[in-house]
């Protein structure tokens, strides 16, 4: 990661619960978070504006932003093979 982005990283992490208050997953955190770089920092190049991307996505995920996700039915019966 280029050092001078890592301002950048932290400021639009630091605000992430602003813009991105009633987001429901990764995907619509990810589309916020480019349309503030969008807004804020339109120098970027495209490289960096990924770099940027994943560093505060990195950083949200390290901070449980998002909360435990579950994959699956976690009240479903393991059992179902027994039941043949």
């Amino acid at each position: 990661m280029t050092a001078d982005l890592r301002p950048i990283i932290d400021e639009i992490a630091n605000r992430a619960d602003d813009f991105l208050e009633g987001s429901p997953d990764r995907a619509h955190a990810r589309a916020g978070i480019e349309e503030v770089i969008t807004m804020d920092y339109p120098a970027l190049d495209p490289l960096d504006r990924a770099t940027v991307v994943a560093g505060v996505m990195a950083v949200l995920n390290d901070e449980d932003f998002f909360g435990i996700e579950f994959v699956g039915d976690p009240f479903a019966d393991d059992d179902s093979a027994d039941e043949e």
